[in-house]
């Protein structure tokens, strides 16, 4: 173990690892330290094993299409535990890349909870040893929030989700930012009774209102309850059979325990097994009471910064427990960095990486540059899923004199041969004095995979006009894109 090193890296998620590789590259004698798995929220327990089990969910969708299409789909049965075993496998096998490149790139990697002594002393509380570092990175990311209310440490939060023994009859989750509504969709259709609760007016505060409704439309038309304008003020145990259940994993359980978990030909799995009775009694803001199998609290994240010594090395943080940055990603403490969802910038994973690569690049490269934080896209999984770019209707009106809005719905050709109802939204926001295309926003099928080449267009400044311009490719969901040609407002 070096006792001392050139740059010192507490938090193997994303930007620590990307960080901590590029400087070694540049020729700087780096150690990195993580307490618990290599690969950070998004490999363990965030991006990666949810849209594993986001694309499990939408077998539901594909059997219940199937017959229109001519395939005869028989019994089908959800098996949850094999899904779990499945997604380990996967997060294990990412997780030992992760480490090998950190050891190919010449990294040392320590287990071990860090924290700091000084500005340039790192205690490694495993092995009970300091050590010297000239500069030091943290990138320990961000943890769930549990609003201080009776009765919170019996709800679940969405790290504890994956790993559920078994499904509940029936889950309510509180929140309804990106991680609710897509646990929400997932849930819904491996066979779970879904209700939302929240607080706001709308689901997806912060993204473009018509996105919000459309989506929230959806969810509700496959079943899903959102509630608004309330909260949860109390969690409270219902009954003895949820005081067995929750000290087996926090499901209700019951007498009926041996049947299996089955779907119809449509595919929604419906759960064959376990009590119908409710685990949990939850009271609500405006006085009411809901009656659930489990409860998931999914009220946003925070900065990871607890214990972690930055009063000792002179690291202020905001009001929010954020470490501060400048641009750069330097702290108040001239030697060291903070990088990612710690810094709450704009929590998500590639900009973690950006921001730990310009890091490196800028203080052992010689390579100065900083991580842009506009025009970024960004995806909710959500079943139908989301892809938006730039600026929201409401933002665009906001900051320019003139707007057109340019808007197209209809059913994905996936759905015409059946009696599904749901549609696709498609939405451009565009300056109507310079032509200049603000904002794309998308819900339904592939909405992530076409928002990133969208994004590309939106980064360069590309016009109503060039998007006219471009030949469409039919047929096609992302043609749509190119084929509006009379503004809705």
């Amino acid at each position: 173990m070096s006792e001392r090193v050139d740059l010192f890296v507490i938090g193997a998620g994303s930007g620590g690892v990307r960080a901590a590789r590029i400087a070694a590259g540049h020729g700087a004698r780096v150690t990195i330290a993580e307490q618990f798995r290599y690969g950070g929220t998004c490999v363990i327990r965030g991006c990666v094993p949810k849209k594993l089990l986001v694309l499990a969910s939408r077998f539901a969708d594909q059997f219940a299409l199937a017959g229109s299409f001519g395939w005869c789909v028989g019994e089908t049965r959800f098996d949850w535990p094999a899904l779990v075993r499945a997604k380990e496998r996967e997060i294990t096998r990412l997780e030992g890349i992760y480490r090998s490149n950190l050891h190919s790139a010449g990294v040392e990697t320590v287990e071990s909870r860090a924290v700091l002594e000084g500005p340039n002393t790192v205690r490694l509380l495993a092995q009970d040893r300091s050590v010297h570092a000239e500069r030091v990175l943290i990138a320990t990311g961000g943890q769930p929030f549990r609003p201080a209310i009776p009765g919170a440490e019996l709800a679940i939060t969405s790290d504890d989700a994956f790993d559920l023994p078994r499904l509940p009859e029936t889950m309510t989750i509180e929140g309804g930012g990106f991680i609710a509504v897509e646990f929400a969709c997932m849930l819904q259709r491996m066979g779970v009774q879904v209700t939302v609760v929240y607080r706001g007016e709308q689901i997806l505060r912060g993204f473009d209102d018509d996105l919000r409704a459309h989506l929230a439309d959806a969810m509700r038309d496959r079943g899903i309850v959102i509630e608004t304008n309330t909260r949860i003020t109390a969690i409270k145990r219902a009954g003895r059979s949820a005081e067995r259940s929750a000290e087996s994993g926090g499901v209700a359980s019951g007498d009926d325990t041996s049947g299996d978990d089955t779907s119809d030909a449509g595919g929604a799995a419906r759960r064959g097994s376990g009590s119908r009775s409710p685990g949990y009694r939850m009271t609500l803001s405006d006085g009411r009471t809901i009656e659930t199998g489990l409860v998931m609290l999914a009220t946003g994240r925070r900065p990871n910064v607890a214990g972690l010594g930055l009063e000792r090395a002179g690291v202020q943080v905001d009001e929010q427990g954020a470490i501060r940055v400048g641009a750069d990603s330097r702290t108040t403490s001239q030697s060291i960095w903070a990088v990612g969802d710690v810094t709450n910038r704009l929590a998500l994973t590639p900009i973690a990486i950006r921001e730990g690569h310009a890091f490196a690049d800028t203080v052992f490269g010689n390579r100065p540059w900083t991580c842009d934080h506009g025009t970024v896209p960004e995806a909710v999984f959500s079943t139908p899923e989301i892809g938006t770019v730039g600026l929201t209707e409401a933002e665009a009106r906001e900051r320019h004199a003139r707007v057109e809005v340019y808007r197209s719905s209809f059913r994905p050709m996936a759905n015409v041969l059946s009696d599904s109802k749901e549609k696709m939204l498609m939405k451009l926001v565009v300056d109507a004095g310079t032509d200049r295309v603000l904002g794309v926003h998308l819900c339904g099928p592939d909405a992530a995979e076409m928002i990133q080449l969208a994004a590309i267009a939106v980064k360069m400044g590309a016009t109503k006009r060039q998007f006219d311009q471009t030949v469409a490719l039919h047929p096609t969901a992302a043609e749509e894109l190119v084929t509006m040609r009379t503004p809705l407002r």
